[in-house]
């Protein structure tokens, strides 16, 4: 039996209730417990979030050395245009306007308490048929 049975990122933010709804709808997911300073998430694919109430939180502020970038989530996705749509939809902003050129196309984002995260798009890597 495993020492550890679940394992979460745990984003620190004012106000969790809010920072949850946002990832549970860009997620798909579903709360699986929520108490007055911590809600949890759990994605279909298994991706598990948690947003623990802290009112002291900061944004941080990457790209700027002061308060940089404390941790990042990435999210794998087929459609990065409409992805961006669904996540202004919510509450999110853009953080860089250009796709990031190679294998991974990438976009990065904050979401409403300030997080970044980045989109990814895997190219594919069988020829083009037709």
């Amino acid at each position: 039996m495993p020492l550890v049975k679940a394992g979460f990122v745990v984003l620190d933010c004012a106000e969790p209730e809010k920072l949850a709804v946002f990832y549970r709808e860009l997620l798909e997911a579903e709360q699986t417990e929520a108490t007055a300073n911590r809600v949890e998430i759990r994605s279909a694919d298994g991706t598990r979030l948690a947003f623990r109430r802290d009112m002291n939180a900061r944004p941080p502020s990457w790209p700027r050395p002061e308060n940089s970038v404390q941790a990042h989530l990435d999210f794998v996705v087929d459609d990065l245009d409409e992805t961006e749509r669904r996540i202004v939809g919510l509450g999110g902003r853009p953080m860089e306007a250009k796709d990031t050129p190679g294998l991974y196309e990438e976009r990065r984002y904050a979401d409403p308490a300030g997080h970044s995260f980045t989109l990814r798009r895997v190219a594919p890597t069988a020829p083009k048929q037709g």
